[in-house]
């Protein structure tokens, strides 16, 4: 525990990054919760793509209810979104990043307008046979996975999740869509550094650039503007502490909302395949997997974490897991945006690592 808080001190000391918290839970206790830098554990910061886990928790919840059976297309729910070739998608190649349009964006103020987002959602191209690649679909699985759970119940997706799962778990701080006026205690997002140089990337990744599907970290700073958190983009527009977050995965390893056969399932039907920097990638059903391809490390679990290992990391280097075989579940976050991505890899790797060996 000492290492990984010096190592976690660190970053705040050398002024690479403006505050961050992390926190670590097991057996459903909160064991340890701490703030650095110029933030307290009151705060709440934005978690980016760390939202997904909980977005994708609310598509099991329907799989626990018998709502949803992920083998049907999507199509067969939301007739538009099978325009543009992309009528046999399913389900499952949704969840696991597979479906073939990582492309498609849907500008997040045209969410409230239901006719709107399905005219979006069916302009959205095809861009290559389903289930036949892997590309991190960012932005635009989240988007049709909520779509889905507002046809299937009738309910904003924002409110199934607070009302549904985040809220009977009693968990005070997480929320997708945040109010103007209770968005006080986040946490403003700030880049640090200097962009890495092509030689540096050259060196350490065989690359020249960083690949252009991954948003810049000054790009990342529009969700700063107080009416894009309002909206709650279920991609990545999620805020929380990080005790919030270790206890919602407390949650999904007691079953405590879902049948624990679904929870089993959907963290274990995995599949492996490289993303566009060729780096081997286990995905679960809306979330991640450590896999033992060698490589979780690149997301967070470190090196010595199991391969049952689940969760899902965020942009700017937010980090949250849990490990099924020894109830421990960790939770990084910070405000902070190094522009050099190869420090913000090593820190995720570093952190990540000591995380994992408290795990024994």
């Amino acid at each position: 525990m000492d290492d990984l808080l010096v190592r976690v001190q660190r970053e705040i000391d050398a002024g690479l990054l403006p505050a961050c918290q992390l926190a670590i839970a097991k057996g459903g206790e909160l064991r340890t919760f701490e703030t650095f830098g110029a933030a307290t554990n009151d705060n709440r910061f934005i978690i980016f793509s760390s939202s997904k886990a909980f977005v994708a928790s609310a598509i099991w919840m329907l799989i626990t209810e018998g709502e949803l059976d992920i083998s049907r297309r999507v199509a067969e729910l939301i007739p538009e979104f099978g325009d543009n070739g992309k009528q046999d998608i399913t389900i499952e190649q949704v969840l696991l990043h597979v479906a073939g349009f990582p492309s498609g964006f849907l500008n997040p103020f045209d969410w409230d307008d239901r006719t709107k987002r399905h005219e979006i959602l069916a302009s959205w191209p095809l861009e290559w046979e389903p289930g036949s690649m892997y590309r991190y679909h960012a932005l635009s699985s989240p988007w049709v996975q909520a779509a889905l759970i507002e046809q299937i119940t009738g309910t904003d997706f924002r409110a199934f999740i607070h009302d549904r799962i985040t809220g009977p778990l009693g968990l005070k701080s997480f929320r997708l869509g945040v109010p103007i006026d209770d968005q006080a205690d986040v946490k403003d997002l700030e880049t640090t550094g200097e962009p890495v140089t092509a030689a540096e990337l050259k060196e350490a990744w065989g690359v020249d650039e960083v690949p252009p599907t991954w948003l810049s970290q000054d790009l990342l700073l529009f969700l700063n503007d107080a009416n894009v958190r309002t909206v709650g983009i279920p991609g990545g527009g999620g805020v929380s502490t990080a005790a919030d977050v270790v206890m919602f995965y407390q949650g999904l390893l007691a079953s405590e909302l879902w049948d624990p056969s679904v929870i089993e399932r959907v963290t274990t039907t995995t599949i492996t395949m490289p993303d566009d920097l060729g780096v081997p990638t286990t995905r679960c059903l809306g979330i991640q997997a450590a896999g033992d391809s060698g490589y979780g490390w690149w997301y967070g679990f470190g090196k010595e974490s199991s391969p049952r290992a689940f969760g899902h990391d965020g942009a700017g280097g937010q980090i949250a897991w849990a490990n099924p075989e020894t109830g421990v579940s960790f939770c990084y976050l910070t405000n902070g945006l190094d522009r050099n991505i190869l420090r913000e890899k090593r820190r995720t790797l570093g952190i990540g690592s000591r995380a994992a060996k408290l795990e024994a």
